[in-house]
């Protein structure tokens, strides 16, 4: 039997297992740990953002190296409704990200390494080259599974320069007002200084098929319309993120056979939102309080940290199926302006995952912003096979 010269190795070096690998060099330095990346450095060209209130004081703590941008509040705008509400709001760009976690890491990242296999114990590289540990968490990214129905949030970003100051205080993190294009569409506007925007187009959509050069224009179109003549494309980032409807996870998990994984790999992202940060944040404490850090004791961790996750967010892929499944996409929108007439610490706890049951009930009570006859037969599809898929 060959020694594992590792106690532990992430395959993948985006959000989660960056994190992991962060935490694990921070809090227990003496563990053998190695961060594999195919890319020439990690997470990526992304920009993650978070709620004050999506994480406790301790978690921000240890986070704040990472942040690019804080601010005190954000605004939503709607057809017939805006509103500014109170609380942090934080960014972290993937430059940051990489500047310090890389630093942080030092010999215990591996730079353009690119992975052939994963197993629990074992990562084979392209060259055939085979690393052994006490167990190896594959952080690759979201896998195919027919256990769980999906729909989409797909989007495409754009950090740009512009020729005057803009004039924004705050983030905008919903601008529904926005034609609609066959699905639940808004613009997220981040400001990061006076003559820098990121400006992402996002739309909720039932398959993840995305048409760049259409969001293109129109964050051109929406630049414009704020009268914001665009200087520079500094960078551009895109995505689409899975929001779950329903799912059979005991066979998700089955279908792992004992592989230790992160981040939306694991399931682990917020259903409605697709923020995936603070579980991120939560796992990586959990992993590194772990006694025992091999294979078949990381992967049933992980596994109850996903299931608890689930089983906490039921009623999120309620109204993600009468959000995807009742009405008319173009209509889609009316769900949320609905939800941004509620109070601000309901919408606080529904960010962070936490509502209360005085919060299910008003968020299902009053007037349906979707057909009735529709909502219900949404209510009832929990299974992934009762969701049709589109062609």
């Amino acid at each position: 039997m060959t020694a594992a010269p590792y106690d532990v190795i992430l395959a993948g070096g985006g959000l989660a297992n960056a994190l992991i690998a962060w935490r694990l060099r921070t809090a227990r330095p003496s563990l053998r740990i190695l961060l594999l990346e195919q890319d020439d450095r990690i997470g990526g060209n992304h920009t993650w953002s978070f709620h004050d209130s999506d994480l406790d004081a301790a978690q921000r703590q240890w986070l704040a190296p990472l942040v690019s941008a804080r601010w005190p509040d954000y605004d939503v705008i709607f057809h017939e409704h805006a509103r500014t509400l109170d609380g942090g709001y934080a960014s972290i760009a993937s430059d940051d990200f990489a500047r310090v976690i890389e630093a942080a890491l030092g010999d215990a990242l591996r730079l353009g390494a690119r992975i052939g296999q994963v197993g629990p114990t074992t990562v084979t590289l392209a060259g055939g080259e085979i690393l052994h540990a006490g167990a190896v968490i594959d952080g690759r990214g979201p896998r195919p599974s027919d256990r769980l129905a999906l729909g989409y949030q797909t989007f495409l970003g754009q950090e740009v320069r512009l020729a005057a100051p803009h004039g924004l205080a705050s983030p905008i993190i919903m601008d529904a007002s926005v034609a609609q294009q066959g699905g639940y569409r808004f613009v997220y506007v981040l400001p990061f200084a006076p003559d820098r925007l990121l400006i992402e187009d996002t739309h909720y959509v039932d398959t993840g098929v995305w048409e760049p050069e259409r969001l293109r224009a129109n964050i051109a179109a929406y630049a414009a319309s704020r009268g914001w003549r665009i200087e520079e494309i500094i960078r551009e980032e895109h995505g689409s993120l899975p929001i779950v409807l329903a799912g059979d996870i005991d066979r998700f998990w089955s279908d792992l056979d004992g592989q230790p994984t992160s981040g939306l790999r694991a399931g682990l992202f917020h259903p409605t939102t697709g923020y995936s940060l603070p579980h991120a944040v939560r796992l990586a404490e959990r992993i590194a309080a772990l006694d025992d850090l091999g294979a078949p004791a990381l992967f049933d961790a992980i596994r109850q940290t996903a299931l608890h996750e689930w089983r906490g967010q039921r009623f999120f892929r309620l109204l993600n199926r009468m959000l995807f499944l009742a009405g008319d996409a173009d209509s889609r929108w009316r769900v949320m302006q609905r939800f941004y007439h509620l109070p601000a610490p309901l919408i606080a706890r529904f960010y962070a995952g936490r509502p209360t049951l005085g919060d299910k009930v008003r968020l299902l009570s009053g007037k349906p912003p979707v057909p009735v006859g529709q909502a219900i037969s949404a209510a009832r599809k929990i299974h992934p096979h009762q969701i049709r898929k589109p062609e």
